[in-house]
């Protein structure tokens, strides 16, 4: 059925026809006719962000949390380019967004007119696709369209550029039959040879290990269904990469903890000195990998991803495997299945028995002691009084975002949101807005460093504007934290600019806002300052007050591979250097 209606009126029905909920944006000029369209119906709720940044991070925590596209909406120029770190951080992490900008009308554009700025051309790099719509009869297709990419393949940001005009010139809308773009076909199907081939070489393995990543979460819940299968019906151990925690449930004991550069200690000698490495929806980054040409020498590899591009890219593998995690591992587990096979028990438990020893030397221990909260203690107790409650975590970026990672224990996939590729400081309080509309009655907590927090703090009044009751819980050390470790263990301790000057009373701050504000600075005092930071209905922000010097550990220096992992100083006497037996070397 078609309908006459302007292009503005078009891009609101097209959102309204692919279900979208909640768009988030920040008006301008060159999107005001969209902004009109908006107004005249009730199907979808815009969340009015105070920074465009804040809009594309709150999609990303939206869209995470949810398995859905986030969309943002966003004026031309300086809003568009405003925008531009969210949809980096979308590319990296594989986050599926919908950017709508706005541009100058067609006839201004290359004119240097007000507020213009060549958005095409500026996010070609951050994107996974775009467009300039120059013609009201494209309009519809391309909407469609950009859904299709967004979510189709390896999930990604699209921006649609909109000039004014095309948004108050009329057409006819019609719904495409299909929304699919005319060349891009991801395939999800992996190859049946290359499939078969890998479990013949998982079943002679001797020393394997399963290495995940975010591409089994982006795969959805019955990839991360699949995994916990396959790697119960084959014994081996298994690990996973920042952006993977949550695919398969962090108290199952073959799950080794998070490997790479804050990884553990058995996480990362397994993959060191495994025979036979299983890698599925990871992408091999240098957070990983260390030092490539020492990553896992003696190892034949196995990569499954749905982005051909990423196999071979930046490690040799044996086995490539293009296709989409849930299909692929699907197939996997009915061919183990089927086949039986018969792997090495002998070889296998001594390769337990290696991987038990590691873990024996208790890589995350710590010493909480005294009057200062160390903020290790702080995240499990955390984890503790929240694991029996329905909770989403996001976080910012830094020591804080390593140690959540290592001591909040995630069972389910979608529950975890952080900035992993790009690392952007700023993320996690946007997200955690995102996350909490997609999921109104659960718990939704913003782990924080007190210099990350400051980043996007504006879009605490989102949060109040909407009445989202997330929890900004700040571990506050009063430095840039992991700047201020690379310093000290890389730099000779020259603190050079890294230490919090000048910080709010952030107490009084979340006063300020409308929020409630809570601070606590003894270990006794913690787990009852987080539960009634839990039972408040109203958004919190939590000052935790941690040990200033407290470093994050284990730890692979830069350049170094991952038997040259330093460890803290409560996990053995002194820092030191291991090999893949964990003999130490100095």
């Amino acid at each position: 059925m078609s309908e006459t209606m302007t292009g503005a009126e078009m891009v609101v029905r097209a959102l309204q026809d692919q279900g979208v909920e909640y768009i988030f944006g920040y008006p301008g000029g060159a999107v005001l006719p969209i902004y009109d369209a908006l107004f005249h119906q009730d199907k979808i709720r815009h969340v009015l962000v105070r920074h465009e940044q804040g809009a594309v991070h709150a999609a990303e925590g939206y869209a995470r949390s949810s398995g859905k596209v986030g969309v943002v909406l966003v004026t031309s120029g300086p809003g568009a380019t405003n925008a531009v770190t969210g949809l980096t951080d979308a590319l990296m992490d594989s986050i599926p967004i919908v950017c709508l900008t706005g541009q100058v009308p067609t006839h201004l554009i290359g004119s240097d007119a007000f507020q213009e700025a060549d958005t095409v051309g500026i996010t070609r790099h951050c994107t996974k696709h775009n467009y300039l719509v120059k013609r009201i009869e494209d309009l519809p297709r391309i909407l469609h369209e950009a859904f299709y990419v967004a979510a189709n393949g390896r999930p990604g940001p699209v921006v649609i550029d909109l000039p004014k005009d095309v948004q108050f010139a009329t057409g006819t809308y019609v719904r495409p039959a299909s929304n699919q773009h005319k060349t891009y076909r991801p395939q999800v199907q992996g190859d049946m040879d290359k499939i078969k081939a890998a479990i013949e070489l998982m079943a002679s393995a001797r020393r394997p290990v399963f290495y995940t990543g975010g591409g089994v979460i982006n795969a959805g819940p019955q990839a991360s269904a699949l995994l916990r299968e396959l790697v119960r019906l084959t014994g081996f151990p298994i690990t996973s990469t920042l952006m993977g925690l949550g695919a398969y449930p962090a108290s199952d004991p073959q799950f080794l903890g998070m490997l790479g550069m804050h990884g553990t200690y058995e996480a990362n000698l397994a993959m060191h000195g495994c025979d036979v490495m299983i890698a599925i929806g990871a992408r091999f980054d240098d957070r990983i990998t260390g030092r490539l040409d020492a990553f896992s020498p003696n190892s034949r590899k196995i990569h499954i991803d749905i982005d051909p591009s990423s196999i071979n890219k930046n490690v040799k593998v044996d086995i490539g495997i293009v296709g989409d995690c849930a299909h692929v591992l699907e197939d996997m587990v009915r061919l183990w299945r089927s086949s039986a096979p018969q792997v090495d028990k002998a070889a296998l438990k001594a390769w337990w028995d290696d991987i038990a020893g590691w873990r024996a030397r208790n890589c995350l221990a710590y010493r909480q002691s005294g009057d200062v909260i160390k903020p290790q203690y702080a995240i499990e107790r955390l984890y503790e009084l929240t694991k029996d409650r329905d909770v989403y975590v996001t976080t910012e970026v830094g020591q804080h975002q390593m140690w959540a990672a290592q001591f909040f224990k995630f069972e389910e996939p979608n529950r975890w949101m952080t900035s992993g590729g790009l690392g952007t400081m700023g993320y996690g309080l946007p997200a955690a807005i995102g996350a909490q509309l997609a999921h109104p009655g659960s718990l939704v907590v913003d782990i924080a460093g007190e210099a990350s927090i400051l980043m996007n703090m504006q879009e605490m009044s989102t949060a109040l504007q909407y009445r989202l009751p997330i929890k900004i819980f700040i571990l506050n050390n009063q430095y840039m934290g992991m700047v201020r470790q690379w310093q000290e263990l890389l730099h000779g301790g020259r603190y050079s600019e890294s230490y919090s000057h000048s910080l709010p009373d952030f107490v009084k701050l979340a006063e300020a806002y409308g929020a409630v504000g809570i601070r606590c600075e003894k270990p006794d005092q913690l787990d009852d300052a987080i539960r009634q930071m839990i039972d408040t209905p109203r958004p919190v922000i939590f000052d935790c007050i941690v040990d200033q010097a407290e470093n994050c550990f284990p730890m692979i220096p830069s350049g170094k591979a991952h038997n040259e992992m330093i460890l803290g100083d409560a996990a053995e006497d002194i820092g030191s250097v291991i090999d893949a037996k964990g003999k130490m070397l100095v």
